[in-house]
């Protein structure tokens, strides 16, 4: 995964502010977009998109987030997707990449299953799920409670999933869980 090391934009924001007032615009809007591509700050992005004439910001707009989906920080693309908001892309990212969801991202993970949970009830499993399954796999009985807590979440917005697809139904992710997780009882406990 891609560094977390955000990106420090005062001394871009200054050189931004005076590309503005020498009427450098071309210079100022290359670097917001920089700013953007850099670390999908929606800050600059919104900046750049408010400089444009009307209907370029729509083009540019859907550039950035097809940018953002192919990001290679999986995470970060997510956090920008769903504060955008754009929870459609949000979910196919989910969809598309749950393999690489890095589960011990709670503060990133836990928000977007929040907001998808009421659109996109599969993704939002999904992102409960990987919370769910770094506690245990790893042992991080500090986070059983949480992992407890999204696994309750797991089984509500199951009877609004019509198709799994290529994922297991709740029903049988429980039980993968209780075989390969069955003698962690304070993990267990809590599910009672």
């Amino acid at each position: 995964m891609a560094s977390w090391d955000w990106p420090d934009f005062e001394w871009e924001d200054a050189r931004i502010d005076v590309l503005e007032a020498l009427g450098r615009t071309d210079d100022a809007q290359t670097a917001r977009w920089g700013c953007f591509e850099r670390a999908l700050s929606s800050t600059h992005l919104r900046a750049y998109l408010k400089r444009l004439p009307d209907f370029d910001d729509v083009e540019a707009e859907k550039k950035a987030l097809d940018y953002a989906q192919r990001s290679g920080n999986l995470l970060r693309a997510l956090s920008f997707l769903v504060s955008w908001p754009a929870p459609d892309r949000a979910a196919n990212l989910v969809l598309q990449r749950f393999d690489e969801l890095d589960g011990d991202h709670n503060e990133i993970l836990a928000p977007v299953a929040e907001v998808l949970a009421g659109t996109h009830p599969l993704a939002a499993t999904l992102a409960l799920r990987s919370m769910i399954d770094f506690s245990l796999s790893n042992s991080r009985s500090s986070r059983y409670r949480h992992a407890a807590r999204h696994l309750l979440d797991c089984s509500s917005p199951s009877s609004a999933i019509k198709d799994y697809g290529q994922f297991e139904p709740h029903d049988a992710y429980e039980a993968k869980l209780r075989r390969e997780h069955g003698r962690k009882s304070s993990f267990w406990s809590l599910i009672t």
